[in-house]
């Protein structure tokens, strides 16, 4: 309750109520705030600022995240260095305008807060931020003067017509551009002066792919320069490239095929378009960057999309640029760093839970299989099974239920690290010998990555492969075999020792190598050429389980002799049956004794076990992720960021995305807006770890 003094004093100079805010934005601020050790009040600087309104997740390559300290001298309305709590709820109303991309920009400019700009400070501003080395513009051109008046009569702008003076401001700044390297006056310029031109004017709005391609513009029309006329094409379809993406969209979801010619391209934009109309110079320049890789003519969104979404990647620019990028997510704040570990962390877990539960679900095919191959001879007494049915029908009679699932333990405890290190194996190696500018792989190193992948899992899988099959068997052994113990886990551990733990894992990896390099490659071929998984089409759960159990077919039959040799060699062998001493002794010894159809016992029961395994794995998968969510998922649309690549909507915050797109505009004056400035002669290259490279 207030003092008399304060109600006084209240009563004489008035008051000053604190605005009221939304929970959500006075969060947003707290998140980031620190306290001011001599006032006691919370502010934000310029740093936590940029984190507030840049979420350090998210793509960076185009406006590096030090650039949206430009955004901070807009909420700073007092230029004091901080911006309190009330600047940050006004800078949040600022943001929920629709036109706030373009005012937030005025508001930067306006920095006597008048409601007008003043053509000099505009200057003035201009110039601070202008590179040194940038392209020349001139204020006093026929362009300018009609929006500022001529030298001598200038004239103040209001914030619409400032706004529509920046809509209009990068085509000027190419036009000038283009006249500077026209010395002869000609209409032409050399090719790498045209790509000097669009980098200063337009890098951040264009994807590095076509960036990197701008010269072969000349390619187009004979002659090897590149004309106005060219250059004027090139620059309407960025300008409409939102238009361009609905055109294609629509052209290639009605193609039989995906693909689309520059016909299709123009006759749908016939049918779309009813002001616009695109000339053939227009369609020849999207049509020669889209295919530049494919000369057919016959090009697929994901052609298009190299060219149309700015946020794709090159896969060859892994220079300095990619390792500062890297470096930026290092330097993550703790926290981020916390929670991409607890992220990955639940990812393995869910996967390793639903390992086990795709284990599990089959468990049962697999020890019939064990037992199956486990089977000698042809002798009566020694065939205890006549087939895969039968095995299954004497051990519920003999064991019950539960014998199905005897030595069911290790399996669970080993499938968690075998999928983990199987996958990881094969996408590293993959990932190596992949074409950087194609994503093709060439065939033998697919086999290659997967027999790899195959290998490393046998250094944890067979101690457990062995425990496994012992508690497979003992159950048949205790019936046919008086007084014979029943054994645990642990005592066959103890009893077999460490090198005893890897007998058979020669026979195991004759296995494992060839089954993975049979399996990746066929999966990854089955859902890429049959069922057409493409980073525009993602599969549904039943083209992945379908494609998972063709591929584990010829897999698992085809391997089947390596693993009968396996099995043989890591079961304890009975009384009167032959010991074997290797992989060639027990292929002899099978092949003399039984006969070549032996190699293939238990071949049905393994095409049934892994196929299905991978089926409930993936569905446990599934089931476990909308059960179990990462407590993240479920929070605020804040943590919620617009894909890098795939021509989606965007699904980011609204004023995440007009902070970008001021930013956007702001750097269509010049790309050096937001830099600091260095001394003279020296060249800005970037803050190394946060998007540049070391000088």
């Amino acid at each position: 309750m207030a003092t008399v003094t304060e109600q006084v004093g209240e009563a004489l100079l008035g008051t000053t109520e604190e605005p009221q805010l939304s929970q959500l934005t006075r969060a947003a601020f707290m998140k980031h705030a620190v306290k001011d050790e001599e006032t006691g009040d919370y502010y934000v600087g310029e740093n936590e600022f940029i984190d507030a309104v840049a979420p350090e997740s998210e793509d960076y390559h185009k406006i590096k995240r030090y650039q949206y300290g430009i955004l901070f001298l807009v909420a700073d309305r007092a230029r004091t260095g901080k911006v309190t709590l009330q600047d940050w709820a006004v800078f949040q109303s600022l943001l929920a305008k629709p036109d706030a991309e373009y005012e937030v920009i005025f508001r930067f400019f306006d920095k006597k807060r008048t409601g007008y700009i003043n053509f000099d400070d505009f200057y003035e501003t201009w110039r601070e931020h202008k590179g040194d080395d940038s392209l020349p513009f001139n204020w006093d051109s026929e362009w300018a003067t009609l929006y500022i008046g001529a030298k001598g009569k200038r004239h103040t702008m209001t914030y619409p017509q400032f706004a529509q003076m920046l809509r209009g401001l990068q085509g000027e700044r190419v036009r000038q551009a283009f006249l500077y390297f026209d010395k002869n006056k000609d209409g032409y310029v050399e090719p790498e002066d045209f790509q000097r031109i669009i980098r200063e004017t337009a890098s951040h709005k264009l994807s590095d792919y076509l960036l990197e391609n701008l010269p072969t513009l000349c390619n187009i029309s004979a002659g090897s320069k590149i004309s106005y006329a060219n250059v004027r094409a090139f620059q309407n379809m960025i300008q409409q490239m939102d238009m361009v993406e609905l055109i294609i969209r629509n052209a290639t979801e009605k193609s039989t095929d995906g693909k689309i010619t520059r016909t299709d391209f123009l006759n749908e934009a016939a049918r779309i378009s009813r002001f616009n109309l695109y000339t053939p110079m227009e369609a020849d320049i999207l049509f020669h960057f889209a295919g530049l890789d494919d000369p057919s003519g016959r090009l697929s969104l994901r052609d298009f999309a190299r060219v149309l979404d700015p946020s794709w990647h090159s896969l060859v620019s892994g220079g300095s640029e990619a390792i500062a990028d890297v470096g930026q997510k290092a330097f993550a704040s703790t926290k981020s760093i916390l929670h991409d570990v607890l992220e990955s962390a639940h990812h393995f877990a869910l996967g390793s839970l639903a390992g086990a539960f795709g284990a599990f679900m089959v468990y049962p095919i697999d020890l019939v299989k064990t037992r199956m191959q486990n089977q000698r001879g042809s002798a009566v007494g020694q065939v205890l099974y006549k087939n895969s049915l039968d095995c299954a029908r004497k051990v519920i009679k003999n064991e019950g239920v539960r014998g199905l699932y005897s030595g069911v333990l290790p399996q669970l405890v080993g499938v968690a690290p075998e999928k983990a290190i199987k996958l990881t194996v094969n996408d590293l190696v993959r990932g190596k010998f992949t074409e950087k500018s194609t994503g093709n792989i060439w065939y033998g190193h697919e086999l290659l990555a997967g027999g790899t992948a195959g290998a490393c899992q046998v250094v944890f899988t067979n101690p457990l492969e062995i425990v496994k099959i012992r508690l497979q068997v003992q159950g048949e052994v205790a019936k046919t075999v008086e007084g014979t113990p029943k054994r645990s886990a642990l005592w066959i551990v103890r009893n077999l020792g460490l090198v005893g733990l890897y007998k058979g894992a020669s026979a195991c990896l004759l296995r494992d190598v060839p089954f993975s390099a049979i399996y990746f490659p066929a999966y990854s071929h089955l859902k890429r050429d049959y069922f057409g998984e493409s980073p525009t089409k993602s599969l549904g759960v039943l083209q992945m389980l379908t494609a998972g159990a063709i591929a584990g077919m010829p897999a698992a039959y085809f391997t089947t002799p390596c693993d009968v040799i396996k099995t043989r060699l890591q079961v304890e062998a009975r009384k009167g049956e032959a010991t074997y001493n290797g992989l060639r002794h027990a292929a002899t010894t099978i092949w003399r004794e039984e006969g070549f159809k032996a190699f293939f016992k238990g071949g049905p029961a393994r095409i049934m076990r892994s196929s299905p395994q991978f089926g409930f794995t993936l569905a446990g998968y599934e089931m476990l992720q909308r059960t179990f969510p990462m407590p993240s998922a479920a929070g605020s649309s804040e943590d919620t960021l617009e894909p890098g690549v795939g021509l989606a909507e965007a699904k980011a915050p609204l004023p995440y995305l007009r902070s970008r797109n001021a930013l956007k505009v702001i750097l269509d004056l010049d790309e050096n807006f937001g830099r600091p400035k260095l001394p003279p002669g020296k060249t800005f290259t970037g803050i190394p770890g946060f998007g540049g490279k070391q000088a």
